[in-house]
């Protein structure tokens, strides 16, 4: 206990810094790979506190990483700093206000997820500087986790290779272990190539590539009916082929994510889906390439670090959320959905309580949601490093992700209590691995069980690069994950 309660000193001793940092980046909201002004607002606070610093880590611009400490086991603590398209929200307040700019906004928190575990990896550097206790902790700055899979293009690279334990979080309703259950995904850009002419002149001339889009998306939705209950299907055009009807589209982009439990489903359904394309293509006398855009892992989760990070969890008990807080988030849930309230419990594996408007738990260990699942280039760390992720409460209960609700919390007191709060989870845990050998070999011995079966191999095709332009500036492509 003794050892728990300096870590979270340290913690507190730094988290204004820290709070301001989360805010500073959820006023610059940057998009997928685009995350200049962030990443360096995270570089400096590495440099500010003594870290050794790589750049382009992956040689990917506004990936970073920062090292502390000797020898040791290697200690990984994972943050995000990217923001969401058409997600800009005033601050505080529980009405739609957009601001002016290019209406990015921190809608998924992520401004609170590199900030903390910032926070909590400059207080085990600060633990270890102190105890002169052998070990090492990195933090990675990692950009592009909505819909980049920048930590898959870093796992292919290297970037994790003598990594002993990752550990990450994320904002949410509760505090908790995060159940360690998630879709791999693929996005897929199908362009098809047709001919154009005149519409009304010469119609029998033209090959559209639109009408291919639009049987592709026919057959795909189609196909819904036969595949797992629990994959996942969505699109966006890209590129319709221009905004004049009386000419035949000559050329059409769609863009498809397509997701399912573990890659082994995963390949199965793009390879359905690739047959569709080229049988919408056959269709309209077209062509068609299709480029992956990214490609991310399912979740593996790890025992040992679990329980550890629990522990953590229940000693540290939940956040100190106050009445002013709670009345916030009273607001908040006045412009939600009843469904909203409700799924939010259910995903946790909670009974659903109404009165609740924000967390006053852990939620335990053996609990297990009900409902939708995401997906997390996390997932592509899990599979080559023993990893464990916290879920944060920052929030009201029954926000929904990737909503301007969440964009107008991220600044708020509660959003700054949760960040400190889970800070202390991670140090916590991280402290754990480092003093105790035996955490870490278990730890090691759960994944190779894990992986023994079906090693880790990348989604990602060996020719496709990470793809810096994706957000082309505007917010084009980018996506939730």
């Amino acid at each position: 206990m003794q050892n728990t309660e300096e870590i979270w000193r340290l913690v507190d001793a730094k988290a204004e810094d820290f709070i301001a940092l989360s805010d500073r980046v959820w006023g610059m909201p940057e998009l997928c790979y685009a995350e200049h002004r962030s990443c360096a607002e995270h570089t400096a606070m590495l440099e500010q506190q003594g870290f050794r610093v790589t750049r382009e880590v992956a040689g990917i611009p506004t990936a970073v990483m920062g090292e502390a400490g000797e020898g040791g086991p290697v200690i990984a603590i994972l943050g995000e700093y990217d923001a969401l398209p058409g997600l800009s929200q005033e601050a505080g307040v529980a009405e739609r206000r957009p601001l002016p700019g290019d209406g990015a906004g921190h809608g998924c928190g992520h401004n609170l997820l590199g900030a903390a575990s910032l926070l909590a990896a400059t207080a085990v550097k600060d633990w270890l500087e102190r105890n002169g206790v052998p070990g090492r902790v990195r933090y990675y700055g990692c950009p592009a986790e909505e819909g980049g899979a920048a930590k898959g293009f870093m796992v292919r690279a290297g970037a994790f290779d003598d990594v002993d334990i990752a550990i990450s979080w994320h904002p949410a309703a509760f505090s908790g272990v995060n159940e360690p259950v998630s879709l791999a995904n693929t996005r897929i850009d199908f362009t098809f190539t047709g001919r154009s002419s005149h519409a009304a002149a010469a119609p029998h001339l033209g090959r559209s590539a639109l009408d291919a889009v639009e049987l592709m998306n026919v057959g795909v939705n189609y196909m819904r009916e036969h595949m797992p209950s629990d994959a996942r299907i969505h699109y966006a055009y890209l590129d319709a082929g221009g905004i004049a009807p009386n000419v035949v589209q000559g050329r059409a982009t769609v863009r498809y994510l397509i997701r399912a439990r573990d890659l082994v489903e995963l390949n199965a359904l793009i390879a359905r889906v690739r047959k569709i394309a080229e049988g919408a293509a056959l269709m309209t006398e077209t062509t068609v390439v299709a480029k992956v855009v990214s490609a991310v892992s399912n979740l593996l989760g790890n025992t040992p670090l679990e329980q550890a990070m629990y522990d953590n969890f229940k000693r540290l008990g939940p956040p100190p959320f106050d009445e002013a807080d709670r009345a916030f988030a009273r607001e908040i849930r006045a412009t939600l959905k009843e469904e909203d309230i409700v799924s939010a419990f259910r995903r946790h594996g909670l009974p659903v309580d109404r009165d609740k408007p924000l967390c006053d738990l852990i939620v335990p260990l053996e609990a297990k949601g009900e409902g939708g699942i995401g997906s997390t280039d996390v997932g592509d760390v899990s599979w080559v490093v023993p990893t464990v992720q916290a879920r944060g409460a920052t929030y009201a209960i029954g926000t929904p992700g990737h909503s301007w609700q969440l964009t107008a919390q991220g600044k708020t007191p509660a959003a700054h209590k949760g960040l400190v709060h889970v800070a202390k989870v991670m140090a916590g845990t991280a402290v754990d691995a480092i003093r105790d050998p035996d955490l870490v070999a278990r730890a090691k011995a759960d994944h190779q069980a894990r992986t023994a079966a079906t090693p880790y191999v990348c989604p990602l095709p060996p020719d496709v690069q990470p793809p810096i332009g994706m957000s082309g500036g505007s917010g084009a492509g980018a996506a939730g994950a």
